[in-house]
């Protein structure tokens, strides 16, 4: 799942994809490099100025239908917690409702339901959207993030989205310090026993920068650690910035496993 952002504010790439030209450039990169899914968000995770359904509506509507329109089998995911905005992005052919802030508007899964669309659960611990974490606690922390994903999830199903489009994610960093997001990495298989198909986004962010004490312009290998260890745990979808990369890593951790057959075998045969 490539990341594509609407937003002149994003933490990773400063509005590098802010301008239509630039974020249509972007796609075209993407889906080169190996993306299957393609996300499209407009409002920042992170504290800024307020966005409003409206404003938020108009970074990210005209472009979806943009890219439905160049890449008809694609699949397009909108980043969105508001299910006005998800309306309107599945109108216009987003195929997936990406909910990062765990169902603070529980109508998101009614309209995937009505469309169709299948719909990402995430672990947020009860944070309000676009907040920090401060000084989070949590007695179990597996038990919570699997509580409440799983929830979630049986609720979407509930509300009549199909199971197959049905996706949790453990959130990291989101109502979430360092120790939360390494130990939300290593139990990834917990999830995985879940029997949901589980997403991990970990790319570029404050558990790898503090981890490694870096920049967020250098946690690219981090990233891709993050991503071979959740791999090999069994989680099925990726959402990262560096597609090429992780798609490396994600087909050697497949042909380790078994998964996948090696592009070549002639070393020691010929």
């Amino acid at each position: 799942m490539a990341i594509v952002n609407r937003t002149p504010d994003s933490f990773f790439d400063k509005g590098a994809s802010w301008a239509d030209d630039a974020a249509m450039e972007r796609v075209h990169k993407v889906v080169a490099e190996g993306a299957d899914i393609i996300d499209i968000g407009g409002v920042k995770a992170g504290p800024g100025e307020y966005v409003s359904p409206e404003d938020e509506a108009q970074r990210v509507i005209p472009f979806i239908a943009a890219v439905r329109a160049a890449y008809p089998d694609v699949v397009i995911s909108v980043d969105t917690w508001r299910h006005e905005v998800g309306r309107a992005a599945c109108e216009a052919g987003a195929d997936v409702l990406n909910d990062a802030w765990g169902g603070v508007d529980p109508e998101l899964a009614d309209v995937a339901a009505e469309f169709s669309a299948g719909i990402i659960c995430t672990h947020a611990g009860g944070a309000t959207p676009r907040t920090r974490p401060h000084r989070v606690a949590y007695d179990d922390l597996m038990g919570d993030i699997i509580g409440r994903t799983t929830a979630l999830a049986e609720a979407a199903l509930s509300a009549g989205v199909p199971r197959e489009g049905i996706v949790i994610d453990p959130g990291h960093d989101f109502g979430k310090n360092t120790w939360h997001s390494l130990e939300a990495t290593r139990r990834t298989e917990e999830m995985v026993d879940t029997g949901w198909p589980v997403l991990v986004s970990t790319s570029n962010k404050d558990f790898i920068g503090e981890t490694l004490d870096l920049p967020v312009d250098q946690r690219l290998i981090g990233s891709l650690a993050a991503v071979a260890v959740t791999a090999f745990a069994g989680a099925r979808i990726f959402r990262v910035h560096a597609v090429e990369e992780t798609r490396q890593v994600v087909d050697m951790v497949a042909s380790i496993k078994g998964l996948r057959e090696p592009s070549s075998t002639a070393r020691g045969l010929a």
